[in-house]
């Protein structure tokens, strides 16, 4: 069963935010599109090329009028000792990253791997109006990339027809 066309479940957490531990949830996105994405754990090897990239292209979301917000079910502290780390991190991660450790928006959005208590690497994608209009969710080895979570979103927000590698300005097929 999925989630897509549905309105995203309603969600709050603690998360990391400018350093800041802040409880953060979907009304505070209220009206705007935003990208929730999930990395298994802190202190591991691939999910820093994931924040790192999200955060890179964040003016990119940004310009379009999209917040991104990271996820794990890792503690706040976790969090905040990690990003604090300059040679995993060397720009500082200035979007919020939910510390999800009773895993209830993990599992709100069927993201959770409950043999590890950790999520799958998911991404939704929602809505100014509050609807989910993306999921993909891959394994735990598997990295996605940011760059595409970004072409998505500008793809739905176009409202036309876009085919296969269509880019922000390209024809709409049809």
């Amino acid at each position: 069963m999925t989630l897509v066309g549905k309105p995203a479940p309603e969600w709050s957490a603690s998360a990391y935010v400018n350093g800041e531990d802040k409880t953060i949830g979907n009304s505070d996105f209220a009206g705007k599109w935003y990208v929730l994405y999930w990395y298994p754990l802190d202190f591991t090897f691939v999910c820093p090329t994931e924040i790192r990239t999200f955060q890179e292209l964040a003016e990119d979301f940004a310009d379009d009028g999209v917040e991104v917000i990271g996820c794990s079910t890792d503690s706040y502290f976790s969090h905040k000792a990690w990003f604090a780390d300059r040679e995993t991190f060397p720009q500082e991660i200035t979007h919020p990253v939910i510390a999800d450790t009773t895993h209830s928006v993990s599992q709100a959005f069927g993201v959770l791997k409950d043999d590890l208590g950790a999520a799958y690497r998911g991404t939704v994608i929602v809505d100014n109006e509050g609807i989910v209009r993306s999921i993909a969710v891959n394994d735990l080895g598997v990295g996605r990339s940011p760059s595409e979570v970004l072409r998505t979103v500008q793809a739905l927000q176009s409202g036309g027809l876009c085919g296969a590698d269509w880019k922000k300005g390209d024809e709409f097929v049809g």
